[in-house]
């Protein structure tokens, strides 16, 4: 007898077919401490399956938030790029939006304060909402963000609203994909909203991540992988409508939706395009996702060939960032600390720690130069700009780096 179909965490239709299996992988994001090598890693299976009736790309798994979120180790902050991105929002939404001291600005898996900051700075009261204790205790002590320390959903955004504290812009920067009870968390969001409030959702997009082959973006705390087409019918269940949508380069390509209540003001030109575009190419049909599944394979025995080969030639290669989605991609392809000497990463809260099931060690950047590499597999190829002018040094002696979506290169 076959395993019963996986119910769609959006629409809760059961028809949804395997698109992809990553195999049974370590929490991306469980970094192992020297003392623990020996000992053996919890995994999770990591398939993909696809709803055809929303078009929602999902995992089968769905792994306690407590056990991936209550102590977390990515700090948005660490990222100039993020910082950047999140001032720029900020600054435009506070003009467009006519926000001031008698307005409020949240935001959902706030992180370290990295965005909110920004609205505090000029004037605008903020409140953000943060599982993570040890990154909202950042947010509140060395940013002085309002940090409710708790997991967004039904109850917070109703509690919030009953408190007196409905909010004229909710902001949910790359967090809806990590969250199981995707209606639970909408509600709350609707809930949350003022009437004549906003809502601005970033999240990578469906169509980018296919198209580029961002499989490595597949990791337990990434449930989801959205359409426009999908995100329209889930906002709208909860009274809210997606009157606009920006497609924007930042983690591989996303898109940046805009939700409002449902009559207060009219859907774009844009957001009516893509929601054609998404139809034409066959969003909720299987080519387009078993062309995706074939590349992977693809990359993958590319990757191996192209690291086997420097290694035989006696070259040393390192990797920089030790990222969840690098997690995945090493895992996956089979590559370990027996073909990386090392990883290196900006935050001091991973180096001198392991990356999961590989074992590849974390030190800080300055490695680079000190053991110069010959090349270096580049895991966080979303920051590819930024990362490569930071190390222009390394790469001016002669340091190359390689970037391996969507087909590894040498750069």
């Amino acid at each position: 007898m076959s395993a019963p179909a996986f119910p769609c965490r959006a629409c809760g239709s059961v028809r949804t077919e395997e698109i992809l299996s990553l195999g049974s992988t370590p929490l991306a994001n469980a970094l192992v401490a020297s003392e623990d090598l020996a000992k053996p890693e919890e995994t999770f299976p990591l398939d993909l399956v696809l709803c055809r009736d929303c078009s929602l790309l999902q995992i089968t798994e769905t792994v306690p938030p407590e056990k991936l979120f209550s102590h977390y180790l990515y700090f948005s902050s660490f990222s100039d790029t993020m910082v950047r991105h999140a001032d720029t929002l900020a600054t435009r939404l506070i003009a467009e939006e006519k926000l001031g001291a008698g307005s409020l600005a949240g935001e959902i898996a706030s992180n370290d304060g990295y965005l909110l900051q920004h609205y505090k700075r000029q004037g605008v009261p903020v409140l953000g909402v943060e599982p993570a204790e040890n990154v909202a205790k950042v947010a509140i002590e060395e940013r002085g963000v309002d940090t409710l320390c708790a997991f967004f959903g039904k109850e917070v955004g109703e509690k919030l609203a009953a408190e007196g504290k409905r909010a004229d812009v909710i902001h949910g920067n790359n967090v809806l994909a990590h969250v199981a009870d995707l209606n639970g968390v909408v509600a709350g969001l609707s809930a949350w909203v003022k009437d004549t409030g906003i809502v601005v959702i970033e999240a990578p997009y469906l169509k980018d991540f296919l198209d580029h082959v961002e499989f490595d973006t597949v990791y337990h705390e990434h449930l989801c992988y959205f359409s426009f087409t999908t995100l329209a019918a889930l906002f709208e269940k909860h009274g809210l409508f997606l009157h606009d949508v920006e497609r924007i380069a930042i983690h591989g390509g996303s898109i940046r939706i805009f939700g409002s209540r449902v009559g207060t003001r009219p859907r774009t030109e844009r957001a009516a395009a893509l929601l054609a575009e998404e139809a034409a190419w066959g969003v909720k049909d299987r080519p387009a996702y078993d062309r995706f599944a074939e590349n992977v394979i693809t990359l993958k025995r590319e990757l191996r060939a192209l690291i086997a080969d420097l290694r035989s030639q006696g070259k040393t290669v390192a990797a920089y960032g030790a990222s969840a989605k690098g997690a995945t991609l090493l895992n996956y392809c089979g590559i370990d600390h027996t073909q990386l000497d090392f990883a290196a990463d900006r935050s001091t809260y991973k180096q001198g720690r392991h990356m999961p099931g590989v074992h590849v060690p974390i030190v800080a950047p300055e490695m680079l130069l000190e053991k110069q590499p010959d090349y270096t597999l580049l895991l966080t190829w979303n920051f590819a700009e930024e990362i490569l002018k930071q190390q222009q040094d390394y790469r001016d002696r002669g340091g190359k780096f390689i970037v391996p979506v969507p087909l590894p290169k040498i750069v």
